[in-house]
């Protein structure tokens, strides 16, 4: 099994290009869910596909998911000489105002294309699409990330850009739950609060996440929402999982932001107990950091039994799609 009683609910990166000797023993000791690559960790696509396998050798499980940030724009681990420059997800958005049809081909034939990158090197889940909308006196994090600053939009595009990853071989994590777009500060760097009240949450920044409620996965931000919990950040939050599980109706595997960002304080162990204690299914730690890796693994423990059946499902969604894409100019 991918995913089994056995592993341990986080998911971690690694250092560089090859994995240390260290890190051979640690992931084979703690046996995490799987990992996650960043732009340190990729070279060329022949350098990735001999990272990957090594991940799973450390682990034993040959379809073990390993994740990356692959939405096009500004935030593209894989990029060129060796893969295509992808364009922002608002170029899909802006397209979709004038000619939806055309938008919607337009963007499951880039994620098409971008899937095939990632199975072709043995990336199975990627941390995309972004489902924030973005208000005007928000940080500039999301911006062009974004589909639109309109939900009918973004919710109508979550739903193609969701349909296509798994049909492509590739599992989607749609992120952040539950909406980063008020957000005024940048949570890798400082917390963020947002006091907008229920209702218009509910009304607005829910709604494209109750329209892919069934997607595999799920990422959950750092941000107090002060209408749902004013002491605790989301992803350290029993009211904010609840609202996501019961509110909005999100199904998958909640996935915590990477804790190593700053909007989190505390020890890496405090962050890890408390997010999975929250409800969060699986802890994500990015950076690599040994150190920090070790604690996390004090403060975590193994998948719980619904955690595990979440993943199972995930994993199990896509399906290899045997039709090649048309090249669409954008």
């Amino acid at each position: 099994m991918s995913v089994s009683e056995t592993c341990r609910a986080v998911i971690f990166g690694c250092s560089g290009l090859i994995l240390t000797p260290e890190e051979e023993e640690f992931f084979a000791s703690v046996n995490p869910v799987g990992f996650i690559l960043f732009a340190r960790n990729i070279g060329d696509p022949d350098q990735v596909r001999a990272l990957t396998d090594a991940l799973r050798r450390c682990v034993g499980r040959p379809d073990a998911p390993i994740l990356i940030d692959q939405e096009g724009g500004r935030v593209q681990r894989m990029g060129p000489p060796h893969w295509p420059a992808y364009p922002a997800m608002r170029t899909f958005g802006d397209a979709w105002k004038s000619d939806p049809a055309g938008a919607e081909r337009m963007l499951q034939d880039t994620i098409a294309r971008m899937s095939r990158d990632l199975v072709d090197v043995g990336i199975n889940v990627n941390c995309a699409p972004v489902l924030d909308i973005p208000q005007p006196d928000a940080s500039g994090v999301i911006g062009l990330r974004a589909f639109s600053t309109e939900c009918d939009v973004v919710s109508r595009l979550a739903s193609v850009a969701v349909g296509a990853f798994i049909r492509n071989g590739v599992v989607p994590v749609v992120k952040h739950l539950p909406g980063h777009g008020r957000a005024r500060v940048d949570s890798h760097f400082d917390l963020p609060v947002v006091d907008s009240d229920l209702k218009t949450l509910e009304s607005f920044d829910f709604v494209p996440f109750q329209a892919v409620a069934n997607a595999p996965v799920g990422m959950v931000a750092h941000i107090v929402y002060t209408a749902i919990d004013p002491e605790n950040p989301a992803s350290l939050s029993g009211k904010s999982f609840a609202t996501i599980r019961e509110v909005i109706g999100f199904k998958g595997v909640l996935l915590s932001d990477d804790i190593s960002m700053n909007a989190l304080s505390g020890s890496y162990e405090s962050r890890a107990y408390r997010s999975l204690n929250a409800g969060c299914d699986t802890i994500l730690h990015c950076n690599g950091d040994m150190e920090e890796m070790r604690a996390v693994v004090k403060g975590s423990s193994l998948l719980r039994p619904e955690s595990l059946l979440r993943w199972q499902a995930a994993l199990a969604a896509p399906v290899m799609s045997s039709v090649t894409p048309a090249v669409t100019e954008i």
